[in-house]
């Protein structure tokens, strides 16, 4: 698939966790996009690539009827990647690159490598970001804002906390577990986002 234009990224992205889904993976992110969602991020990097490349190629034949946009964690060969903060860097690059951050040498770092967004969490408590310290919160979220650096709070964003991420300065929100576990809830956080 070819990747649209930074221009394009929607404000919202979910990302894949089959250990969380509602039933298999595919048949979930299917249901998410039914619910809105035009934006996937694959993780499921313990896979060995093979499969991984099969997964790939099923959310992408997913997302092509409503032009959607398949992004793959990790620096595989992708028109589209999202690194972890301490991935290098690919070359060559993709056409979009995101990056995930949880501090200010991140976001720096993100930025001076020209990354077209950053996923900062965690922003609310969440069982899926153990370990990253405590949640920022919607003024620790405004606070680590950059000018021109497309941020999604990530973390336990429900949608009733969407306007207060909106509010302090991101750029949209990235879900998982709860759109794992019941992808109808992609439609809630759409509304909130406008």
């Amino acid at each position: 698939m070819t990747a649209p234009p930074p221009a394009g990224l929607p404000r919202l992205l979910v990302l894949t966790d089959r250990t969380q889904a509602a039933g298999p993976l595919v048949g979930t992110v299917a249901a998410a996009v039914d619910a809105g969602a035009r934006a996937v991020v694959l993780r499921e990097k313990d896979l060995p690539e093979p499969e991984r490349d099969a997964l790939a190629e099923e959310l992408a034949a997913v997302l092509a009827p409503v032009g959607g946009l398949l992004v793959r964690a990790g620096a595989a060969a992708a028109p589209a990647v999202h690194l972890a903060a301490a991935d290098p860097f690919p070359v060559p690059r993709p056409a979009l690159v995101g990056r995930s951050c949880h501090s200010a040498a991140e976001l720096d770092q993100a930025q001076a490598e020209g990354c077209d967004w950053v996923l900062l969490s965690p922003v609310f408590p969440t069982s899926s970001k153990p370990g990253y310290g405590p949640p920022l919160g919607p003024a620790g979220l405004a606070a680590l804002i950059r000018p021109g650096l497309r941020t999604f709070a990530l973390g336990g964003v429900s949608p009733d906390d969407v306007a207060a991420c909106r509010a302090a300065g991101a750029y949209g929100v990235a879900v998982m577990g709860p759109v794992m576990r019941d992808p109808g809830l992609v439609a809630a956080h759409l509304a909130a986002l406008g």
